[in-house]
């Protein structure tokens, strides 16, 4: 059975998840893969426009496959994880500028690398079940595969709300937050999947009134100040406790380093100049962040209690996200 299911329907190229059973995470070979599908039918004249699905009901896809990259980095070998996380943010690019259509069915989980496909697609389509999140800092990283991109772009503090705290969407939000652009009852996917791969025509997704967003209501004024611990400092004069106890959770660094890098977002003219900021926080994270003592806490013991150690002060904040000067993320019109 493979991860990725890559083939033609009618008028459709068609990516499907199919690792049901790990919540459909995204490894390296599976990046490549996908990347490589949508290379090939770039410029074939069949197929009109991209449809990607997953397997099972629990998850589009939870996240990155991130166990190799933890084991490696234990081991002393970071060049593992540089390269992971290179190709599937070239991979992230590439959906973003995709020359035609992408309709994403983004149902239940969806959550770091399942942003980095799904929430880069042209038409984004969210069900009862989406719950959308970008929970990197919980294991010590921060929002990437252009994560940092979409939470600029959120309305008002949305983004470092949800940057901070890992906070989880439903589809009102999704909408709201402009992580997905559609909601349609999962019931009616298969008739407009086949509409879509006997048409290619993308026009044809129609959504309905989307559930309420809570987000948009909240007081988030707090995630206004410029450092994590001016912001915590505001909620506690609020009494904000179930907000506090999200961050409580966090790596210190990947909060710190999280917040200035969605800041730095909104100058960004294009998803690769985010990409490439992440990249040198990823870069380095097995040898200079809190990454594997959070995966070893989250993922690999599960006994949920990462002992965070890394510096989170402005000047490492500066470190870990100065230049990588010959190991920079790479685009290739800029090396053409």
């Amino acid at each position: 059975m493979t991860d990725l299911k890559i083939y033609k329907s009618g008028r459709a190229g068609h990516i499907t998840f199919n690792r049901p059973k790990a919540l459909n995470a995204l490894s390296h070979q599976m990046a490549l893969d996908l990347l490589g599908a949508l290379n090939e039918w770039r410029d074939d004249p069949q197929v009109n426009l991209i449809i990607v699905t997953a397997e099972g009901e629990k998850a589009f896809c939870a996240g990155g496959d991130v166990v190799e990259v933890y084991r490696a980095g234990m081991a002393g070998n970071h060049q593992v994880g540089r390269d992971f996380f290179r190709d599937e943010y070239r991979m992230n690019a590439t959906i973003a500028d995709y020359p035609k259509p992408i309709a994403a069915f983004m149902q239940g989980f969806v959550m770091g690398g399942g942003v980095g496909v799904g929430g880069h697609a042209s038409h984004r389509i969210v069900s009862d079940t989406t719950k959308i999140a970008m929970p990197e800092s919980t294991i010590g990283l921060i929002p990437d595969v252009g994560g940092t991109w979409l939470l600029g772009r959120a309305p008002g503090r949305i983004g470092e709300y949800l940057g901070l705290t890992s906070e989880r969407m439903g589809p009102g939000d999704a909408i709201q937050a402009g992580f997905a652009d559609y909601y349609l009852p999962e019931a009616e996917w298969p008739a407009l999947i086949a509409d879509l791969e006997q048409s290619g025509d993308a026009a044809r997704i129609k959504g309905k009134t989307p559930p309420p967003a809570p987000l948009s209501s909240r007081d988030l004024s707090a995630f206004g100040e410029r450092h994590v611990e001016d912001i915590v400092a505001a909620l506690e004069k609020a009494g904000d406790e179930d907000t506090l106890k999200s961050l409580r959770r966090s790596s210190p660094l990947s909060m710190a380093a999280g917040l200035v890098m969605i800041r730095a977002s909104r100058g960004d003219r294009r998803i690769q100049e985010s990409l490439s900021r992440e990249y040198r926080f990823t870069w380095r994270a097995t040898e200079f962040s809190d990454f594997l003592e959070g995966v070893r806490a989250q993922i690999i013991d599960k006994d949920r209690e990462p002992q965070w150690s890394a510096d989170a002060s402005e000047a490492n904040v500066s470190r870990i996200l100065a230049s990588l000067g010959e190991h920079e993320l790479r685009w290739k019109e800029e090396t053409a």
